[in-house]
């Protein structure tokens, strides 16, 4: 069996990969084990050096990585690039506070209390094709800094960009099996996560995805951080910029071509101040430039593979059929679909009940502030939202009033180095990034000493 690497823009076929047998799974299982043995022992200084090369080998090489991206996903070229670019920033953040992050925290107590944190072993990841660098990354650099080992599978259409990730690992200099990818298809999934050498598992991908894979973790035992879907609020107010909130509205929707689990999908606006909003909303999506990824001039690629733009035309030919109006968009060739803008869409509309992948943008009318935040939470998910008002304290509050494990005011939602993400209810469980990132495959060791 092969997975096929096919670019999006083109529909051609670049590259195949062989699917491993179960003897070469077992073999990378092995590896893994005996790998971890030696780097758990390693000190964090050790460990820092490598990562940063690591980090500057992506650097030096993220005209050739991020074109990779490109071919296999079809994202901007820019956007590529600042990808790997982040990645690699990723890397340095954990090479520089892993060991602070990671010290022995003491208790007040009559006797000598402290917790320290052991690494587990090996984390089993099943990563998704949106961004093929940082997802990988952003997992992978605080794991074995953390003295952990890792086991990636990727997504099947990104597997070129798992193993030039692999590559750069060992030209970093980092000893064979503290990160290998694997070439499996789903049958073999459950054989890892059962597998002695694997402790823990994270997934970023979706909602079905990721309760499959929880179970599997259940069932034996095994840690799990789960990052899953998301249907994002976008909240804009009576007294919100809203010149500046189109503009952002506009870059969180349309950046990846609509492809992240992060960005905004709902956007929720006061009646007041709706109209004008939209019209400035459509004009800066009118003026975006979708096509061929790797063509200067052009703002937005095409979706990753047809079956994704299929699904976004019947979404689209649903809402609009439920009463939502079309305003801008709405017409596809292939993978390459045109940025959409569509209003007047209510709580019982497909639009606003399932998660939309792709340039799609739905405008959800609300009384008040207080009707918006009831809108915004009367979801299944809860990964991240947005809040735009000039009355920052406000603000605070509306915020604290938000079911989402990420809330940004006034602002583009992103993940960040320093700070933890992750989601609620559906959208998943546990915490990627910052020091509480750093932790969830860590063993938390109680020492008590009288």
């Amino acid at each position: 069996m092969v997975f096929k690497s096919i670019n999006p823009f083109t529909q051609v076929i670049i590259a195949e990969h062989e699917v491993l047998t179960n003897a070469q799974l077992n073999q990378k299982l092995q590896l893994s084990e005996r790998a971890f043995k030696n780097w758990k022992q390693t000190t964090f200084g050790q460990r820092a050096d490598l990562m940063k090369k690591l980090a500057n080998i992506l650097r030096e090489k993220k005209e050739e990585l991020g074109l990779l991206i490109t071919n296999e996903m079809g994202k901007v070229l820019s956007e590529s690039i600042s990808e790997v670019e982040k990645s690699a920033g990723n890397c340095d953040f954990y090479a520089e506070n892993a060991e602070k992050m990671l010290k022995e925290e003491y208790y007040d107590t009559p006797f000598k209390s402290m917790s320290v944190y052991d690494p587990m072993g090996a984390v089993f990841a099943i990563m998704p094709w949106n961004y093929p660098f940082w997802q990988v990354l952003r997992y992978a650099a605080p794991a074995i800094m953390a003295g952990n080992v890792t086991l990636l599978k990727h997504a099947p259409n990104v597997i070129g960009c798992a193993k030039a990730i692999e590559n750069a690992f060992l030209e970093a200099g980092f000893p064979e099996g503290v990160f290998q990818q694997i070439t499996i298809d789903i049958p073999q999934v459950e054989s890892v996560i059962a597998s002695d050498v694997v402790h823990g598992i994270t997934l970023t991908g979706s909602e079905m995805a990721g309760s499959s894979v929880a179970a599997l973790a259940g069932k034996h035992i095994k840690k799990s951080v789960m990052e899953l879907g998301g249907s994002d609020a976008f909240i804009v107010l009576n007294d919100a910029n809203l010149e500046k909130a189109a503009t952002v509205a506009t870059q969180t929707r349309m950046l990846n071509a609509g492809q992240a689990c992060i960005c905004a999908k709902r956007f929720i606006v006061t009646e007041k101040v709706a109209d004008e909003f939209a019209a400035l909303f459509t004009q800066k999506v009118k003026s975006l430039q979708q096509g061929n990824p790797l063509q200067e001039g052009i703002n937005m690629g095409p979706l990753a593979r047809l079956d994704l733009a299929d699904k976004l035309a019947n979404q689209l030919e649903k809402s609009l059929q439920q009463g939502a109006k079309l305003i801008l968009g709405g017409e596809r060739e292939d993978c390459n679909f045109q940025p959409t803008l569509i209003d007047f869409v209510d709580s019982n509309n497909i639009a606003f009940q399932e998660e939309i992948f792709g340039p799609l943008a739905t405008i959800i009318r609300a009384k008040d502030e207080n009707d918006a935040i009831t809108i915004a939470n009367n979801h299944r998910y809860g990964l991240a939202a947005a809040i735009w008002t000039e009355d920052r304290e406000n603000a605070y509050r509306l915020a604290r009033r938000i079911e989402a494990g990420n809330v940004f005011v006034n602002s583009l939602v992103r993940s960040d180095s320093r700070v933890p993400f992750g989601g609620i209810k559906k959208s998943g469980y546990g915490r990627e990034l910052g020091t509480i990132g750093i932790k969830e495959f860590m063993n938390m060791k109680s020492l008590i000493i009288e």
